[in-house]
């Protein structure tokens, strides 16, 4: 046994902040903090997130389905989640679970929230018949691969980026089982994209929308550090590919850019209001920190 080996108590306290970049945030309750009504503009779709890979997840899928002729125009809104945004009181009426993207849709008679990634993705390929097939077998393998993401990604983020990243401190027993894990999920990727130009089949679908910004982002370089070199990731080749060919798409090129606030200044879009927005207002333009 190490010297820094734990022996956790009986009934484990929150006594401190865990440490790492997102400490500030991280509580055992759930619930608001503070009062804070979410912004509502003009568009029935209001979306409030940050352009984090389950932020990018939706922005992607509105661009793609605008891009497709869909009247699907939306206004998003900046959550900063470093900075508590996600327990003000309107936010979480809009998702209790404090986590973005959270959406209200006031295209009906009634709004409707719709939290999690993953059935904000669904509800809109269901609500304008896009990007997800309408039954049978095809569409059954659009959702197996959708909540393979759901069920997967945790392991990349909350585990592998987390000890390998962000934790104040490196522990190889952590990394090397996540890293494992990591590993494993990209080779199953790369296994499914031999075989299929898409990961659900032919077709394009909000499978790779849900998949591509943990899985398409890390194999090109963005996640982590220097995660791609350490994964290896150029040897899966397939996985790269199919990366690299979604990150050419203009609707992906737009939808990475909304609500994100790190990176070069020319692909921060703090917020996004009408599509002359991506050529007026992005932070390179107006100059905003």
């Amino acid at each position: 046994m190490s010297d820094d080996s734990y022996t956790p108590p009986k009934v484990w306290q929150w006594q401190e902040p865990s440490g790492g970049r997102f400490a500030s945030i991280n509580r055992p309750v759930s619930g608001a903090t503070h009062d804070a009504e979410l912004p509502v503009g003009e568009h029935p779709f209001q979306l409030y997130s940050m352009g984090t890979p389950n932020g990018v997840k939706v922005t992607v899928m509105f661009e793609e389905l605008l891009a497709a002729g869909h009247d699907a125009e939306y206004d998003a809104w900046l959550i900063r989640i470093t900075e508590g945004d996600q327990f003000g009181s309107g936010f979480v009426e809009a998702n209790p679970n404090s986590k973005i993207p959270a959406m209200v849709d006031r295209s009906g008679d009634a709004p409707v929230r719709v939290f999690e990634s993953g059935s904000i993705l669904l509800h809109l390929a269901e609500k304008f018949g896009a990007f997800l097939p309408a039954s049978g077998a095809a569409r059954t393998e659009v959702l197996n691969w959708l909540f393979w993401q759901m069920g997967s990604a945790p392991y990349l983020g909350g585990g592998f980026g987390h000890f390998y990243h962000y934790a104040p401190e490196k522990w190889q027993y952590p990394i090397d089982r996540f890293t494992m894990e990591v590993k494993r999920q990209m080779d199953v990727l790369d296994k499914q994209l031999a075989e299929h130009e898409f990961v659900a089949g032919s077709d394009y679908t909000i499978a790779d929308m849900a998949i591509w910004p943990w899985y398409g982002n890390l194999v090109l370089g963005r996640q982590y550090g220097d995660a791609a070199t350490f994964l290896d990731a150029d040897s899966y080749s397939h996985l790269k590919a199919w990366a690299e060919r979604l990150d050419a798409r203009a609707p992906v090129q737009r939808g990475r850019m909304v609500n994100r606030t790190m990176g070069e200044p020319h692909e921060q879009l703090h917020e996004r209001h009408a599509a002359s927005d991506f050529d007026t207002k992005t932070q390179d333009k107006i100059g905003e920190g």
